[in-house]
């Protein structure tokens, strides 16, 4: 068994498909089939279910499939440690993102990370938080930037910024006329969230004053995107909580939304960068949250001035 069949076969059940996989790995279809059955020979077990119109893997070819992940990623961070004349933070490096923060935050983060680390090669992964976990989990990302605390102990997080919650509501909406909207302001009105599955949804309850199962008043289009919300908002269907990356009212002298300042003792959620316990490569993660850490973006507040003041008060 070799280190490079079990590379194809990772690139089959990524791709599921025999002719794109064996594009992926530089070699003919006949080459990467022939690899296979020779891992499969080794082994004694039937990973793959083969005939002329169906791909899938053995219950078996899952369980090495998933081994097979750990392994390949083991060896590829041994030899990019090994391999590494140009310093940290060099080569490619898979970074989850979820969707509420990836438009508005990947545009900021990969000019200044290309002008700091020139051979950085950031690969992203936008999705959910609970698909990220499972990827980090897997060994399919190497880090993921999602909104903190989270559950369970399985995790390294780093704190980044702070990003404030402002609210959004069709111009005409009488609490346009205010100069910043609160709690009690919001406790009965009708709100546009993203739909269940989103971290932000939740957020945006407690910002509310709800908790959650309280989803009175709690309008859901099932948008999977902030970008549809706003277009609903402008729509004048109602409002909406954004977070200050996305916080942009539209252009023009009569735009059809406004923000306001959110006065909420949950105004904001805390952006964090996280990954394995573990994780061979975790100082390089350091150094990327730091380089954040000390070049917050606008709208968002620095998590290092926050602990600067908290020492400072001990």
């Amino acid at each position: 068994m070799t280190i490079r069949e079990l590379r194809y076969l990772v690139a089959l059940a990524n791709r599921a498909h025999f002719g794109r996989a064996a594009e992926d790995c530089h070699v003919s279809q006949p080459t990467l089939s022939n690899q296979i059955r020779k891992l499969e020979e080794y082994l004694g077990a039937t990973l793959i279910e083969r005939n002329a119109k169906s791909f899938a893997l053995t219950a078996t070819g899952q369980e090495v499939v998933e081994k097979a992940r750990r392994i390949v990623t083991e060896v590829d961070t041994l030899l990019s440690s090994t391999r590494r004349p140009s310093g940290p933070l060099a080569g490619p490096l898979n970074l989850g993102v979820i969707p509420s923060l990836a438009p508005y935050f990947l545009p900021w983060l990969l000019p200044l990370t290309k002008g700091r680390y020139a051979s950085l090669q950031l690969v992203v992964h936008e999705d959910l938080t609970r698909h990220l976990l499972e990827r980090l989990q897997n060994y399919h990302i190497d880090a993921a930037l999602l909104a903190l605390p989270l559950d369970g102990e399985d995790f390294e997080e780093l704190p980044l910024f702070d990003e404030p919650f402002w609210f959004a509501c069709p111009a005409r909406h009488p609490l346009a006329k205010l100069t910043a909207v609160t709690e009690a302001d919001l406790r009965d009105e009708r709100m546009l969230l993203l739909a269940d599955g989103h971290c932000l949804r939740g957020q945006a309850l407690a910002a509310c004053g709800r908790v959650a199962g309280e989803e009175a008043g709690i309008d859901d289009f099932r948008a999977a995107s902030l970008e549809t919300i706003c277009q609903l908002v402008a729509a004048g269907f109602g409002c909406t909580l954004l977070p200050a990356l996305a916080a942009r009212p539209p252009p023009g002298p009569e735009p059809s939304f406004v923000i306001r300042p959110l006065r909420s003792r949950n105004a904001s959620r805390r952006i964090g960068l996280v990954w394995r316990r573990g994780y061979p490569k975790a100082q390089d993660l350091v150094l990327l949250g730091d380089l954040v850490r000390t070049n917050p973006p606008n709208g968002t507040h620095s998590v290092l001035t926050q602990e600067s003041a908290s020492g400072a008060r001990n």
